[in-house]
């Protein structure tokens, strides 16, 4: 048998998260059953996302999932070709909140922002941080916290994957607590990653053919409505 790879995610529910002394979530099922149909032994460790890129960028773990595709990251990664889970960029704010929207940023640009350190929440938002049109943005480790800082009013509007707060604002009995802004920013593809200097291409590729073969046999759906029900 192969010797186990080391791959990294981040407590990101309904993606991956840690229940116990087990990872599970739709992005992890979905790799798991990858490896599993090439007999490829794996073992999962949930990091901050800081972390978890540094352990790609070192090359000390080999390989990174869900990750969104950047010039930046391609850098130091190589990229399935398909997609793990394509994932909805919403923006959420306290119930109670006046704060008005439709479609148009330019309007948010005044409050204050949360989100998530190192990730990566497509191209409309990173390009408002970057050209400082968002001037006031909280960050934390953790989608959980992003969520108590917006519940306690630390910030007015948070960036998150859709299904990502949804889910943890259930586990917090907290969904009556916020309403999501629409439309939402973008739908962004992710996937899995690799490092670029240790010869994995044939991994990349293997494990591209299994994860078409799921999605055309109907594995890949059965997972994902069980997750996003």
């Amino acid at each position: 048998m192969s010797e186990a790879l080391k791959l990294v995610t981040l407590q990101y529910p309904p993606y991956s998260y840690e229940q116990g002394n087990s990872v599970n979530g739709l992005s992890v099922a979905v790799v798991k059953e990858v490896f599993k149909r090439l007999d490829q032994p794996i073992t999962i460790e949930v990091l901050p996302w800081g972390r978890a890129i540094y352990r790609i960028q070192k090359g000390l773990a080999d390989g990174i999932f869900t990750i969104f595709k950047t010039q930046e990251r391609e850098d130091f990664a190589i990229f399935s070709e398909e997609v793990v889970v394509s994932q909805i960029i919403s923006l959420f704010v306290s119930k109670q909140s006046d704060i008005y929207y439709l479609g148009d940023l330019g309007n948010l640009l005044p409050h204050t922002f949360g989100s998530v350190r190192a990730v990566y929440y497509g191209k409309v938002f990173e390009d408002l941080v970057a050209s400082g049109g968002i001037k006031n943005l909280e960050l934390v480790n953790t989608g959980e916290n992003n969520l108590r800082k917006l519940l306690g009013n630390r910030f007015d509007i948070l960036v998150s994957n859709k299904y990502g707060a949804l889910h943890i604002l259930s586990e917090m009995n907290a969904l009556d607590q916020v309403r999501e802004l629409q439309p939402a920013l973008q739908t962004l593809p992710s996937y899995m990653a690799f490092p670029r200097d240790r010869g994995l291409e044939h991994i990349r590729d293997q494990f591209d053919a299994q994860l078409r073969a799921m999605k055309a046999d109907g594995t890949y759906a059965s997972i994902t409505e069980k997750f996003l029900q």
